[in-house]
């Protein structure tokens, strides 16, 4: 699911700004909110999915707080941010706004009632030692790039804006 953020992401700048603008705080194509939301949605929210209002509103709550507590760290961390929502309505100081959490809350029921169960059936059919190093393969990459990261962040015009009086951490 961090592919598919990055991909949503992306996406959305190819869209709204006409250019291609690699988002997140690593290199790679991933943005590891989006996977670490997707296991915690499923590890301890999928045992909801009889109510789907409980899901989505569960799912708004635990991704707004995910997002606002990356957002503090990244900001306190690098003195830049990542996203900004001051300029929408209902946000709070700029890290998490309603029409995200709504977005999140229906990525959470597509999660839960349709991939999750369709990417089940798929990695069934990979032959289990495939799967182990393709797995083991996507680890040391992800882990490469977050080290790497730590210290060099993905940052530039149309991914980060550096903090100033006006931004509030």
């Amino acid at each position: 699911m961090s592919f598919a953020g990055w991909l949503w992401e992306v996406a959305i700048h190819l869209v709204e700004d006409g250019e291609f603008v690699k988002r997140g705080v690593l290199s790679g194509p991933w943005l590891p909110i989006y996977g670490a939301g997707s296991v915690l949605i499923l590890l301890f929210l999928g045992k909801y999915d009889k109510s789907p209002l409980r899901l989505f509103l569960l799912t708004m709550g635990l991704c707004g707080v995910m997002e606002y507590v990356t957002g503090w760290y990244l900001e306190t961390v690098y003195h830049t941010r990542w996203w900004d929502y001051s300029d929408l309505r209902f946000q709070i100081q700029g890290r998490v706004c309603l029409v995200g959490l709504v977005i999140f809350g229906i990525g959470g029921l597509l999660l839960v009632y349709r991939l999750a169960p369709a990417a089940s059936r798929l990695l069934k059919r990979i032959p289990p030692k495939t799967l182990e190093i393709l797995c083991l393969v996507l680890i040391l990459l992800f882990a490469a790039d977050f080290c790497h990261s730590i210290f060099r962040p993905n940052m530039g015009d149309g991914i980060t804006t550096a903090l100033t009086g006006t931004l509030r951490p």
